[in-house]
């Protein structure tokens, strides 16, 4: 897959690639949906478990039940045409922007569908010492606050580390913030 940009235009979806070309993305552009929906799926499993439930009226239509469900992931993670960052990267990574909705604070789905939350590797207690550490506690005031030794916080953060390849805080908070780990 090459690097994706959305935006709407004429209340159509559109779709421009790095190499410039633009399309309004409809039903029959199926391996892109295809593709984009199993991303999300893997990624996002909560988002897509909720655009199923949303759309199941439309499952006996495979072919449109999958452009809605596409249409609104996109439509409510990606803004308006930009150039500070590709939405969807070629190696699958989704840039997601804050979208203008007129459903904001009212919407069941928010930061489920919209900002969707990334389906990590982490266990429960690794999440609870690392959204501690996004906060900016420390290795003695995580341990204090979950009531484990300082030794199992330094733990949890080595394996986190080891889980998602990387080597200090600064990695860690970047792909917290990329992924929505926490939607904060």
């Amino acid at each position: 897959m090459e690097g994706l940009e959305f935006y709407l235009y004429e209340s159509e979806l559109w779709c421009k690639s790095e190499d410039g070309r633009n399309w309004a993305v409809t039903e029959n552009d199926t391996e892109l949906i295809q593709q984009v929906l199993s991303m999300v799926r893997e990624q996002f499993p909560e988002a897509y478990h909720a655009l199923e439930q949303v759309y199941k009226k439309s499952a006996g239509n495979p072919r449109y039940y999958q452009f809605i469900m596409f249409r609104r992931f996109v439509k409510c993670n990606f803004g308006k045409l930009d150039s500070t960052a590709i939405d969807i990267t070629k190696c699958g990574s989704f840039c997601f922007e804050k979208v203008d909705c007129p459903l904001r604070g009212e919407c069941a789905f928010e930061n489920v569908i919209c900002s969707p939350k990334f389906n990590s590797t982490l266990s429960r207690q690794e999440l609870r010492v690392m959204k501690l550490m996004y906060e900016g506690k420390n290795k003695e005031e995580i341990s204090s606050e979950l009531y484990i030794s300082p030794n199992t916080v330094k733990n949890h953060i080595k394996s986190v580390y080891t889980k998602l390849g990387i080597h200090e805080k600064s990695e860690f908070i970047q792909y917290a913030n990329k992924n929505h780990l926490f939607n904060i």
